[in-house]
């Protein structure tokens, strides 16, 4: 969804700041995991924003039995599907269908991330990749409300902020807890893959002098 999507994707693409990400990423040589055979895949798409500050899309996923990552806070995305020809296909697709945010459409992707797998051997294995995008400054984001609970742009200012750098404690399924690195955002904890994903972002943004 998005408000005069021709007028503000002109705007986006001229923006010196969405230009300055694209040559950061240009640079880099993202790590590419080695499969094994029949491994899952999963990609995710970093949808930025560019108003006043340069805004990042969260999701707050819907509670799920069978979602290993039922509640958690997350970039939208999922795993591949068999027609998915690409991850990329994989990250535009499931950003379209839990956030109505279509990159196809109005957006621009501007590059990958390092793949990266879950650390927890309880998790199940599945290799996720990670794309950045950017939409209209106009661009809207409703939550498709099965898989999604809520969306939410966040300035990613607030991400680089040493106040939102916390920790938090997991129960472990074996007992006792583990320490987890995270980013605090008002009422929003986000760890795990996500912390992983958005700190390798973080850089980026850095290396592009933002």
């Amino acid at each position: 969804m998005t408000q005069g999507p021709a007028a503000s994707l002109a705007g986006m693409v001229a923006d010196p700041r969405v230009d300055a990400l694209k040559r950061a990423l240009a640079t880099r040589t993202p790590v590419t995991l080695a499969r094994e055979p029949d491994e899952r895949e999963a990609a995710v798409a970093l949808v930025i924003r560019p108003r006043e500050q340069l805004e990042l899309l969260l999701i707050k996923r819907a509670v799920r039995e069978t979602d290993p990552w039922s509640g958690h806070m997350a970039l939208p995305g999922g795993r591949r599907a068999p027609d998915d020809v690409t991850l990329l296909e994989t990250a535009i697709r499931e950003t379209v269908e839990e956030t109505g945010v279509d990159l196809s459409s109005y957006g621009r992707v501007l590059g990958p991330l390092d793949e990266l797998a879950p650390r927890n051997r309880r998790l199940p294995p599945i290799v996720i990749a990670p794309f950045v995008a950017v939409v209209p400054p106009g661009t809207l984001a409703v939550a498709d409300g099965r898989e999604v609970e809520t969306t939410l742009w966040i300035p990613v200012s607030a991400l680089r902020d040493d106040a939102a750098v916390s920790e938090i404690l997991i129960e472990l399924q074996d007992g006792g807890s583990k320490a987890f690195p995270s980013f605090v955002y008002k009422d929003h904890v986000i760890w795990g893959l996500t912390h992983r994903i958005l700190t390798q972002f973080i850089d980026v943004l850095e290396l592009a002098g933002l």
